[in-house]
């Protein structure tokens, strides 16, 4: 290797100054501007180029723009050019020709920073652009000519989308995400302008929005007591321009979000929006209107067409995700006009065909590319249909052909993260997207060859030299190890997961030998890069600070590699490097080059250490100890050469030999050459620079990047030394550079160099690929596998731990490293380490846990004592804390806290008093007196108030206190008398304490306590320790014998004696005869000791009971005393309320007043300065209608020129041909006036062009009249002479002739030009006349509110304070009167008309009274007359009543027989005998109705058999009938059948009239018996009878 290097330095030093670097292709994917330039042919920017794709062959062509990032791109296929403007302070806009890329012209406007958007018009060579910030302008440019037509500035308005009437180059469309705006385009001859027309858009729900004009005042609506109704402009205080558009928020209705628009062919537009509504817009009207979806009628088959691209991947989170895309209603985003409808697509990824009729369209499915859509492009012959997705990716269909769609790009999921070429490098290259997409390409052309996704977000990757594998490092920490032995079908044959922390570098050596992998914070590991090694990893070392970058040299003498580390710690602020060592014998032994936790050993590594004097951002190394740095801070590149250090750290700093500016944008990184002699440096701003690695002389530049995408993200050298590898940060762009060299020898001797090197690693290149072909490929199943295994592992250790105990360090560790979803080596080394400890230090650690837990065990027991005690006694709970110098420290930080945040209050209140000094000075010094008084007022008002009511607050919470007191006595006396009632207990509310609803009560908690498992350790020992507290108190001696002799108490109340009963003697319980006289005399001391104590507790009761009713009257009227005190404060504040409010209605009529006053002074200044502004306007206007009507006259005094020349040409002909003979000068004329026939336009009916071909009119013009002029040569050809003529005449006569044929066309075209200036030149009268009436409005409008204004000052607001009575208005339905027809009159006038009144009404009432009395008289002689009247007619009844009498039998027989209570008695006790007679007979009847009903039973039994076997019958017989009915359907007897069923119908008929005939009779006899039982009764009570 060392010949190597040398041959290298010759090479590198014999570098031709002529050589430089070519583009060879360019890769990359944008999602922006793609479009046709021609039929065949797309194009789009990517980075700082712009790709042409021919769609058949899929060749790539590249145009490179010069000035870095491509900005604005637009494409016109008509014409075949690309217009793009550079991204640079005053960017230019190119325009350049396709296929040739010639640069057509070079356009320089006003854009001081950037254009946002470019459009070409479809007829004509116009060109639209539009700036970015800070002018915001749009402009339109005649390209070809390169002359500026017009521009306006719409200041803070940016626009996302801009486009051309295809019909009409004078109408333009501009959107962004609120508004759509029409352009038009006016042209008065060479003069152009621009006028837009917002147009009106619907609300978001798709309904329209009617703008109602907020700055002019509407008469209809009035306030007569309030004031004049202002705009709400002048109530929120603005005058200026703003107050013309202001609207409230809430008033302010948002309207659809514009995301695509297109032109039709009758020049409409139609819209799609975020919401997904989908719109048409008249662009003469501006109004726009919703478009509905109408199903078909007939149910067809949608189109559909399949893929002809890669497939999609068949994840479910990726088909659950489609699902969920296709159920949301689809946003439309691109759009594209087509002769057959129109061919839209939006977020659903479905390619939508619409046939629109009126106010609505059907749809169909064309086809479905499952990524959301954002353009859609025909060719210019409208045969292709180009589809863009979100993503970048290009699909092609034809939608004449219904051809399979094809997909033509694939785009990457996100930006190029880093590129490299595949060993030995000259054929292909792979790279890596930031998502963990890797590609491979072919080298010679970039053409794609395949694609793995490795599905995570990728953060480095580097090929390997020994074998055809590829290392991509991710954010998780995880190293994939990719095989690529067949490039087609790449595969993942290994990953590892080194430690949690994101892989930030990746480094083959020289030999292909290890991968050094550079984590975060400071971790370098080391891998066997071999896949016969399965990628072991073989240790690690930790930096003291974070890697910046690394560096190999590989020694081939020594087998030795050695490793730079690039440092830059925060602390020295300068750059560090690192060496170390890789051994052979790390791979040989490597248990003995690592410790137990797989770090490399310091003597293996040989580390050591270098400082140097700047910051660096990257540094590379060549073998000489020759060191290049790009510094950090400053644009530089330092080169240094390291000594030989014998320690590990050594103080100095190392300078650098030389220093050169690198004319970068820093921060940046360097890069050698394989052979390392090239240098290259590239920054932010996208510039590479090659340099001699010995002089660091440029030898090449190339800008194939740019600041605005973050310049270059990483670079790589091939091996053969003639391709360089460049992918951009931000801009997508992957770049292939290849030097263009003028001499062989330097070609010749690079090839030796690349041959010399695979030489080298042939034999292992050879023997790793054949190990790389045989691995398996890698699946996550066998990760899942050790996961579930570990996972099975914690669960059991989790079980076999108990509740209560608390887990031990190493237990807690092992259930941590257990936990994880996949284990990392660092994590497996520290955990084979930690095992090895524990069981190595296994009895120390016993010991020094049963220490522990004796310790934890006391400090606890004093812990709970603490607890016990009383709080003057009681510790705090830092004070248990050991570690003394923790819990100095605790302190401190919350002393220097509790400073800082007093300071921070002392700040803030400070603010706050100087605020309230500025709104105290502003507000309430500037008031009148008059409303700082009554502020006083009303302020002392409520003062007194608030002090009545605290002294009251105070005297309840006393009077609660006192009647607690005397609650206690009374709940003693209740419980001693066993009385069943509840004391009441009075307390404050949760209103007279809001603070108590922010405490939460025990009771309030309705679930247990959770309690951690050392919390509920703690609790078990607590109660240990009491449980053991309690029982050494029961074993005190002192307690038992207080409790056996009084029972536990040391005093014996009275009460407790009143309840102790009397025990009787033992001999209770025999017969008292069987006493002796000594029992009968303890039992008579028994009974008086029991009278005396039932006295004594009677007495006592009462006592109790006395004392009860005493405590509860006083309570009682306490309370009742301290509610008529309530009763007065609620009286006071009602009326301290009533001041209140009159003082503060006094105040806001009088702020009101002052409001009103100042709105219609903005008012009025706001009109004023309307009217001044469109008294501007109307100055503007009036000037431009008078250069307008200038222009026009003098234009048609030319205009009547050139016509009137025309008409002396026709007639000077014959003069001019005086000498002409006659005959001939009539047919010379007749021929003068003969013209060619107009040039017919072919109409190409098979074209899918919707907007036909229509050239601009300059274009058109030009073609007429070449094809006029080619006419007129060929009417001149002497064989059209007449005979006879001179061919010198004739001569004359084509000359005169082609001069009245270019005078009549110039006529036509001023004709053409004076009609657009006449058309130009109404509008602007137009424009001036509408200003006009703007102005008259505006001065009708001040004129009423200074009439308004007069009135408010004169109609003044006074406040009065009447009593009820002395309102005296009609109040329906309002409770507030309406006083617009109310006066104000003098007390005394309603009292004198009051005792008129009341006099009057004396008089009419004793007027009333007199003829009440009379009335009365009246009256009561009428109810006497009437009380004789009735008192006769009784009389006489009664007389009737006695004649009528009827004497029965039995008052006969009363009357007659002397005994008749005996008879009555006999005749009761025959019926008796009778009665029974007939009990016995009712009886015997019983019995015979049984056996009645028995017999009955049977014979239903009997019956019932017979009805089942009936029915049985009967089914045979209905399918006898049924088999019947058929033969006899099928027979001839219809005929018969009917005319029975006529008789049938006709016996039902008469059945019918019969039966309602019956009824009727019924009826009528019902009544008939009705009436004679009514005449029966009239006669029956008469009593006159013969028999008596």
């Amino acid at each position: 290797m060392e010949s190597d290097a040398e041959n290298g330095e010759d090479i590198g030093r014999r570098v031709a100054r002529g050589a430089d670097l070519e583009v060879r292709w360019v890769q990359g994917f944008t999602n922006r501007n793609v479009g046709f330039v021609n039929d065949k042919t797309i194009c789009y920017p990517c980075g700082n180029y712009i790709l042409f794709v021919d769609i058949e062959t899929k060749k790539k062509t590249v145009l490179k723009c010069k000035n870095g990032h491509v900005g604005a791109f637009a494409v016109n296929g008509k014409s075949q050019v690309v217009a793009f403007s550079d991204q640079k302070l005053n960017p230019v806009i190119y325009i350049y020709t396709f296929p040739g890329l010639v640069k057509r012209s070079e356009i320089k406007g006003q854009a001081q920073l950037d254009y946002s958007l470019l459009a070409f018009s479809y007829t004509g060579p116009y060109l639209a652009s539009y700036s970015s910030v800070p002018e915001f302008a749009l402009s339109i440019w005649d390209w070809q000519e390169n002359i500026l037509l017009c521009s306006k500035s719409q200041p803070g308005v940016t626009v996302t989308s801009m486009s051309f009437n295809p019909m009409s180059w004078h109408q333009l469309c501009l959107s962004n995400e609120n508004s759509l705006t029409v352009w038009n385009i006016e042209r008065n001859d060479q003069e152009h302008h621009l006028k837009s027309k917002p147009v009106r858009l619907p609300a978001e729900d798709g309904s329209l929005m009617y703008n109602q004009d907020v700055f002019f005042s509407h008469p209809g609506i009035q306030d007569l007591y309030y004031g004049p109704v202002l705009p709400i402009s002048a109530i929120a205080g603005l005058a200026g321009d703003e107050a013309e558009t202001f609207r409230p928020k809430d008033d302010i209705q948002p309207s659809v979000h514009p995301t695509v628009h297109c032109w039709t062919a009758t020049s409409d537009l139609y819209m799609g929006c975020e919401e997904g509504h989908f719109l048409a817009i008249n662009v003469e009207t501006l109004k726009a209107s919703l478009l509905y979806y109408k199903p078909p009628r007939d149910a067809k088959e949608r189109r559909q067409t399949q893929f002809h691209s890669l497939p999609l991947l068949s994840d479910d989170s990726l088909k659950n995700e489609e699902d969920k895309r296709r159920k949301q209603k689809p946003v439309l985003l691109a759009m594209a006009y087509h002769k057959d409808g129109l061919y839209a697509a939006g977020s659903d990824g479905i390619v939508h065909f619409y046939q629109i009729k009126g106010t609505h369209y059907q749809m169909d499915n064309c086809f479905d590319v499952s990524e959301p859509i954002i353009s859609l492009v025909f060719s210019p012959d409208y045969n292709i249909l180009l589809v863009e997705t979100d993503k970048g990716s290009v699909y092609v269909y034809k939608p004449s052909q219904n051809e399979k769609v094809i997909k033509l790009l694939d785009a990457c999921n996100d930006h190029f993260l880093s590129a490299d070429f595949l060993t030995p490098g000259n054929k292909y290259c792979v790279s890596v997207a930031i998502s963990g997409e890797v590609h491979v390409w072919l080298l010679e052309d970039g053409a794609f060859i395949s694609k793995l996704c490795l599905n995570t977000q990728a953060t480095a990757m580097v090929c390997c030299p020994s074998s055809y594998s590829v290392a991509v490092g991710t954010k998780v920490g995880h190293v994939y190890f990719i095989d690529v032995t067949k490039v087609e079908t790449p595969r993942v044959v290994h990953r590892v997961l080194l430690s949690n922390l994101p892989v930030q570098h990746l480094q083959y050596d020289q030999s292909g030998q290890y991968l050094i992998t550079g984590a975060a914070e400071g971790h370098i590991f080391i891998l066997d890069a071999r896949p016969s090694k399965l990628f072991q990893v073989l240790g690690y070392l930790v930096m003291s600070s974070e890697v910046l970058g690394l560096s190999t040299i590989y020694d081939v003498e020594n087998e030795l590699v050695e490793v730079m580390a690039l440092l830059c710690p925060p602390d020295i602020r300068r750059a560090r490097l690192e060496i170390f060592c890789l051994p052979s014998a790390i791979t040989i032994d490597n248990d003995e080059c690592i410790d137990e936790r797989g770090m490399l050993k310091n003597r293996v590594i040989q580390k050591r250490q270098y400082e140097l004097e700047y910051p660096l951002s990257s540094a590379v190394r060549q073998k000489d100890d020759t060191v290049y740095g790009y510094c950090k801070h400053a644009p530089f590149i330092c080169k240094y050469h390291l000594a030989k250090k014998k320690t590990w750290k050594d103080a100095s700093v190392t300078l650098s030999e030389k220093r050169i500016p690198s004319n970068q944008f820093a921060p940046g990184f360097l890069h050698l050459s394989p052979n390392s002699q090239l240098l290259a440096s590239v920054a932010k701003d996208g510039v590479l620079f090659i340099r001699d690695a010995v002089t660091l002389e440029t030898v090449a530049r190339e800008h194939c990047h740019s600041y605005q995408g973050q310049g270059i993200g990483s670079l790589a050298f091939s091996l053969d030394g003639q391709f360089i590898l460049v992918n951009g940060m931000d801009d997508g762009t992957l770049v292939c550079l290849k030097w263009n060299r003028t001499g062989e020898d330097e070609i010749k001797e690079a090839t030796d160099y690349w041959r010399l090197i695979l030489a080298f690693l042939n034999n292992s290149i050879y023997n790793e690929n054949a190990v790389l072909k045989s691995m398996e490929e890698w699946n996550i199943a066998t990760e899942s596998l050790l996961e579930s295994s570990l996972e099975t592992e914690s669960q059991e250790t989790l079980q076999k731990k108990p509740s209560v105990e608390v887990m031990d360090e190493d237990s807690y560790l092992n259930l941590n490293i257990l936990s994880t979803d996949e284990m990392t080596w660092l994590n497996q080394k520290v955990q084979k380490a930690i095992k090895e400890e524990i069981k190595k230090f296994a009895d120390k650690r016993k010991e020094l846990k049963k220490g522990i837990k004796k310790l934890r065990k006391t400090i606890q027991e004093m812990m709970y004592e603490n607890e016990q005690v009383p709080d003057i006694e009681r510790l705090d709970q830092q004070d248990f804390n050991l570690d003394i110098e923790e819990q100095e420290r605790l302190q401190v930080e919350s002393e220097q806290e509790v400073a800082k945040i007093r300071k921070e209050i002392e700040m803030e209140n400070l603010a706050k008093c100087y605020l309230r000094d500025v709104i105290k000075k502003e507000c309430w010094d500037s008031m009148s007196i008059k409303g700082r008084a009554i502020k006083d007022i009303i302020y002392k008002v409520k003062t007194a108030f608030n002090k009545e009511f605290d002294t009251v607050a105070r005297q309840k919470e006393q009077e609660i206190a006192r009647v607690k007191e005397r609650n206690l006595r009374i709940q003693e006396i209740v419980e001693q008398l066993e009385l069943q009632e509840e004391v009441w207990e009075p307390a404050l509310t949760d209103d007279e304490i809001p603070e108590r609803a922010l405490t939460v009560q025990d009771s309030e908690i309705k679930v247990e306590k959770y309690l951690t498992p050392e919390q509920r350790a703690k609790a078990e020992m607590m109660a240990k320790i009491e449980m053991e507290r309690r029982l050494a108190a029961l074993n005190s001696a002192r307690q038992r014998a207080l409790y056996d002799m009084m029972n536990g108490v040391l005093e014996i109340k009275k009460e407790d004696i009143l309840k102790i009963e009397i025990p009787p003697p033992p001999f209770v319980s025999k017969p008292d005869t069987l006493w002796n006289e000594e029992e009968k005399k303890v039992f008579k001391e028994f009974e008086k000791k029991v009278k005396e104590l039932n006295e004594e507790r009677e007495k006592y009761r009462k006592t109790l009971e006395t004392e009860l009713k005493k405590l509860q009257t006083s309570i009682q009227e306490t309370t009742q005393t301290f509610d008529d005190t309530v009763s007065k404060l609620f009286e006071r504040k009602v009326k301290s309320e009533m001041v209140i409010y009159q003082e503060e209605l006094k105040i806001n009529n009088l702020l009101y007043s002052l409001l009103l006053d100042e709105e219609l002074s903005t008012r009025e200044a706001g009109l004023n300065h309307f009217l001044d502004k469109k008294q501007k306007e109307k100055l503007s206007t009036a000037e431009a209608v008078q250069v307008a009507r200038a222009q026009h006259d003098a234009y048609r005094e030319t205009y009547d020129n050139l016509v009137a020349e025309d008409k002396i040409l026709e007639r000077g002909f014959k003069k001019e041909f005086s000498d002409v003979p006659a005959h001939h000068i009539d047919h010379l004329f007749k021929l003068y006036k003969r013209r060619p026939r107009a040039q017919k336009i072919k109409m190409h009916l098979d074209t899918a062009n919707p907007y036909g071909d229509r050239p601009g009119s300059a274009r058109a013009y030009e073609e007429a009249l070449a094809h006029l002029m080619k006419a007129i040569d060929e009417m001149d050809d002497p064989e059209n002479m007449p005979e006879g003529l001179d061919p010198t005449v004739w001569e004359r006569f084509c000359l005169a002739r082609r001069t009245k044929v270019e005078s009549e066309q110039l006529v036509k075209r001023k004709a053409l030009t004076l009609a657009e200036m006449q058309a130009f030149l109404q509008k602007r009268m137009d424009d001036d006349e509408k200003i006009r009436m703007d102005t008259e409005k505006i001065l009708n409008e001040l004129n009423t509110l200074r009439e308004e204004k007069m009135r408010f000052q004169l109609d003044l607001t006074i406040q009065f304070l009447l009593k009820q009575g002395q309102v005296e208005l009609e109040s329906a339905a309002e409770l507030i009167p309406d006083y617009t027809d109310a006066i104000l009159i003098h007390k005394s006038v309603i009292e004198e008309l009051n005792c008129t009144i009341r006099a009057q009404g004396e008089k009419k009432i004793a007027s009333m009274v007199e003829s009440k009395d009379f009335s009365k008289g009246i009256f009561q002689l009428e109810w006497e007359h009437k009380k004789m009247k009735m008192l006769m007619e009784d009389l006489n009844q009664r007389a009737r009543d006695i004649q009528k009498l009827h004497v029965s039998r039995d008052r006969q027989l009363f009357l007659s027989v002397l005994n008749y209570d005996s008879r009555i008695t006999q005749q009761v006790s025959v019926m008796e005998q009778t009665l029974g007679v007939m009990d016995k007979l009712h009886k015997k009847n019983v019995k015979n109705r049984q056996k009645i009903f028995k017999d009955l039973e049977k014979r239903i039994c009997l019956k019932e058999q017979a009805n089942y076997k009936l029915s049985q019958e009967l089914q045979e017989m209905l399918v006898s009938v049924s088999e019947r009915r058929h033969i006899f359907e099928a027979a001839d007897t219809q005929l018969v059948s009917e005319k029975a069923a006529k008789e049938h119908y006709r016996d039902i008929v008469q059945r019918r009239q019969l039966v309602d005939l019956a009824k009727e009779q019924a009826q009528e006899i019902a009544v008939l018996q009705a009436e004679v039982e009514r005449l029966r009764m009239r006669t029956f009570p008469a009593l006159f009878e013969t028999e008596y």
